[in-house]
């Protein structure tokens, strides 16, 4: 096009590339090879998973529970936006989403936006719904969420990661306290440490259960009644060796 006699900004608007990027390449052949290790996996002639497969179970999880798509910009200049809000109250699980994030994306900066009570990680990129399709319109607990067949495989290979990411998304390790009172009309509390996880989603609370009962970790549900929403199922893992499991792959968010 540029050989015709069409202009940058001609070009630039029908091909929704920056001005700078066609000069670049056009100066330079050889530098559009430097781009090549942000090209989606799955829009190749034959499709692949992302080379980081763990990473990306991992960051599956985390965009299930807290996790958004959206799109960003205008026209074709516009890109969509891969969300994950991470509580303040734990900066490890907001270095550990930005370095997946980047993992799953290599050449492109992850950044982080304040919000109230919670920071945003984000990436900006035209492929992220390629790699993330259960997106669509809507909350998710509102439309069916099913993995494709390559997202199954790497899940089946990486079932640590995604429970991982899942519990630091939408549950949490917690302390049990009960009470249980003594034939002399004392009392004696007793506690132990469980695993919750709170979903509104069943395809998701799904997933998360068939996955743990592949790693043969037990787990017990119930579903919350709330007023005005849709009910949130909960799913518990509280047996000594069921928590020890989880110790060992997922432990407390920090």
């Amino acid at each position: 096009m540029l050989n015709s006699g069409i202009f940058y900004s001609e070009v630039s608007r029908r091909l929704g590339i920056n001005r700078s990027t066609l000069r670049a390449w056009r100066t330079d052949p050889s530098s559009v090879d430097k781009h090549q290790d942000s090209a989606c996996p799955r829009c190749e002639p034959i499709p692949r998973p992302p080379a980081d497969a763990e990473s990306y179970s991992y960051l599956l999880g985390l965009y299930l529970g807290d996790g958004c798509i959206s799109r960003t910009g205008d026209g074709s200049r516009g890109v969509h936006r891969l969300r994950i809000l991470c509580s303040d109250s734990w900066p490890g699980l907001i270095e550990q989403c930005s370095s997946s994030m980047a993992s799953v994306h290599p050449g492109r900066r992850v950044n982080t936006a304040l919000c109230t009570g919670c920071t945003e990680v984000y990436g900006d990129w035209k492929h992220w719904p390629c790699l993330f399709p259960q997106h669509g319109p809507g909350k998710k607990h509102h439309r069916t969420i099913a993995l494709e067949p390559w997202q199954q495989q790497i899940v089946d290979a990486h079932r640590e990661a995604l429970v991982r990411g899942l519990i630091h998304s939408d549950g949490c390790r917690v302390t049990n306290r009960i009470r249980k009172k003594l034939p002399d009309g004392g009392e004696k509390w007793y506690e132990y440490p469980r695993y919750h996880f709170t979903n509104a989603s069943r395809d998701i609370v799904n997933l998360l259960t068939a996955t743990l009962d592949r790693l043969d970790i037990p787990w017990r549900s119930h579903v919350k009644a709330t007023t005005g929403v849709h009910d949130q199922t909960v799913v518990s893992i509280s047996t000594k060796a069921a928590v020890a499991r989880m110790d060992s792959f997922v432990g407390p968010k920090y």
